[in-house]
């Protein structure tokens, strides 16, 4: 009976072999599709490895406190209708009704990259005492500095416009909680290059290692209250080459409007050599393709 019942097991019912399918090897990406998306982590990678290179005139698009956990980073429940997010899948022809979770729409880059950082209970301190997805955006027009407020999102797209890099500033237990995926990836699509954290959880440091972003650690006794950062400064991090080793030490200069440098020692927790190499590579994924083709 056993084998009779399961002989032809992957076969189908009636209705399943009725689906029309398209043949290939590729799998045929529908534009229109809310809840699958073709990525953008390939788009620009080449061959060859890219030097690495020290991180220069970046800005703070988040600056947090203690315990921000990856529900904070990437939430998975309902998106809310003025949400970046909810805003794109109304310009989609989704109605509210039907826009499900973000843990539900994890296979579209777009639906996840409006959804990072958009938790409404997140406390962003640009923005104090405001909570959910806000921030500050700064811009420097013809020697004027421009400060708005606006979704992480929005300012996130107008810095990556302006060829801006961008950093997370965090207290202790950066990353807590799940160990969720998107809470690397949303933020390498929103453009941040690094996180400077007290201390960070130990799975969400690696994650961000495999998406290429540099998790750095502040010096022991030190924070951004202590150093008198307040995110509204320009970052450089110096340090950064392919000599660079496990648990090297970088420098960082936060310079304010006013002209005053604030510098300070960070280490970059690329814990081993794998780690170092997946950073070399821009990530693990960049990794493994140039890894397949070699």
């Amino acid at each position: 009976m056993f084998k009779e019942k399961y002989a032809d097991v992957f076969s189908g019912s009636d209705m399943w072999k009725e689906i029309k399918v398209t043949g290939g090897d590729l799998y045929e990406w529908d534009e229109k599709s809310t809840y699958i998306h073709h990525p953008p982590y390939f788009q620009t990678i080449s061959l060859e490895v890219t030097p690495v290179k020290e991180i220069k005139s970046a800005r703070v698009l988040g600056m947090f406190g203690d315990s921000i956990t990856t529900d904070h980073i990437s939430p998975a429940g309902n998106i809310a209708v003025e949400s970046p997010a909810g805003k794109f899948l109304q310009e989609h022809d989704v109605a509210a009704t039907y826009f499900n979770s973000y843990g539900s729409r994890r296979g579209n880059d777009q639906v996840m990259a409006r959804g990072t950082f958009a938790n409404i209970r997140l406390k962003n301190l640009l923005v104090s005492p405001k909570e959910g997805n806000w921030t500050k955006w700064f811009n420097v027009e013809r020697s004027t500095l421009n400060v708005q407020e606006m979704p992480i999102f929005d300012a996130a797209m107008k810095y990556k416009e302006a060829g801006v890099p961008t950093i997370i500033i965090a207290g202790k237990e950066y990353g807590a909680g799940s160990s969720r995926d998107w809470a690397a990836k949303g933020p390498l699509l929103q453009g941040v290059r690094a996180v400077i954290a007290e201390s960070f959880e130990r799975i969400h440091r690696s994650n961000l290692v495999g998406m290429g972003i540099l998790p750095l650690r502040f010096v022991d006794g030190q924070n951004a209250e202590s150093l008198g950062l307040d995110g509204s400064e320009v970052f450089d991090i110096q340090g950064l080459s392919d000599k660079i080793k496990p648990q090297s030490e970088v420098t960082v200069k936060a310079k304010k409007s006013n002209g005053k440098v604030i510098e300070f020692k960070a280490t970059a927790l690329l814990n081993t050599a794998v780690e170092v190499n997946y950073y070399r590579n821009g990530g693990i994924l960049h990794t493994v393709l140039r890894n397949l083709v070699k």
